[in-house]
């Protein structure tokens, strides 16, 4: 239908367009939303971004894509049958001799080492190096947009996969009660018991880890924290009318569960999910600033934190780590209050401001 609001180009039902103008009513999560989306989605593509290798070179008339595939030095006139070093003076001269190179916005990416400091390292900001160089001579931006973007996506999985194990699991000790709900309460908390931290620490001595290493150890011990409120939603509900009604004409478990009793859960596990969010990517943190996170080398915002604490004579370290948590982690939470308040069934726009925001979404599909 014509009449229909829609976003993005997507119709929406009458609840997800009252629930997304509940979320644009929360002017400070919509905000927030567009804001931590620009730089998710700024630092995704972090190797056209920031990179050592450049985005496209012209030599004689053909043209190469060093970002994507890995060129000889002998293609540009070379000794070597190794890759080809663009920001070696010699390679440089070669290929701009007889063509030219364009360089991403960072000519460095988070492993990079600028060998052409002019003081010792970590180096200050200067026009090379906009926030400057850690101990090593690497590039600060660099090493921020990539640990950016691998922070956030290790917290987003976790995020994903801890509440669906999580609303799994509590919707099933609710709604079946009795011995299952008992056995699985005892299991948790012997499971709780156990000290998090220090078995991440202790299994990432032992065994170099990586991305999904650790998300896996994560995973085993971050769904508990969904289960008790979406168990007391599901043991409030199940024997509410409606619940025994669906039972009384044959409805399935699986069917009450999830299209009866578990949108009753959703507001109470969505205001966790934020917490679970910010949780995961703080314990990553913790984990690299200690050492057990991710590889030696790998761009991290724990390792650029460590780095701070050790090289006090560089201020733009610790600051910049910290901002950048810091300013995460708020928008972050500031976005899950709006989606907090977009799923809660009490929370309702008046009825002037849908009626205005209704015209203008249908003048606009007209």
């Amino acid at each position: 239908m014509a009449g229909e609001p829609r976003l993005l180009g997507f119709r929406l039902r009458p609840l997800a367009w009252r629930r997304w103008q509940n979320f644009r009513a929360n002017r400070r999560g919509f905000v927030s939303l567009w804001f931590f989306l620009g730089l998710f989605l700024f630092s995704l593509p972090a190797e056209f971004i920031a990179n050592e290798r450049p985005l496209l070179v012209s030599f004689e008339g053909r043209f190469y894509f060093p970002v994507l595939v890995s060129y000889p030095e002998t293609a540009f006139g070379g000794d070597f049958e190794t890759e080809a070093k663009y920001r070696d003076p010699f390679v440089r001269e070669l290929i701009e001799a007889k063509g030219w190179m364009l360089w991403p916005l960072v000519p460095y990416d988070y492993r990079a080492i600028n060998y052409e400091l002019k003081v010792p390292a970590p180096a200050p900001p200067s026009a090379d190096n906009w926030l400057g160089t850690d101990d090593q001579g690497r590039d600060v931006l660099a090493r921020l947009i990539y640990g950016f973007r691998i922070s956030v996506l290790f917290g987003l999985v976790l995020t994903l996969a801890s509440s669906v194990v999580g609303v799994a699991a509590g919707a099933v000790q609710g709604y079946f009660g009795g011995l299952v709900d008992l056995l699985f309460q005892r299991f948790m908390e012997i499971w709780s018991g156990l000290p998090t931290l220090y078995l991440l620490i202790i299994l990432a001595s032992l065994v170099e880890p990586n991305f999904w290493w650790l998300l896996g150890l994560m995973l085993l011990f971050s769904w508990m924290s969904l289960v008790g409120v979406v168990r007391a939603e599901f043991l409030r509900a199940r024997n509410f009318d409606y619940v025994r009604a669906a039972r009384a004409l044959g409805v399935g478990n699986a069917v009450i569960m999830y299209r009866h009793v578990l949108p009753n859960a959703m507001v109470a596990s969505l205001t966790f999910l934020p917490f679970i969010l910010s949780g995961a990517i703080t314990t990553l943190t913790a984990l690299d600033f200690l050492g057990f996170g991710l590889p030696p080398g790998s761009a991290s915002l724990g390792e650029m934190l460590n780095q701070g604490k050790a090289n006090l004579q560089a201020p733009w370290l610790g600051i910049t780590a910290f901002l950048v948590l810091a300013v995460t982690l708020t928008l972050l939470i500031f976005v899950f209050e709006g989606v907090r308040d977009a799923f809660d069934p009490r929370k309702v726009v008046s009825a002037g401001k849908v009626a205005e925001q209704t015209v203008a979404a249908t003048q606009a599909a007209r």
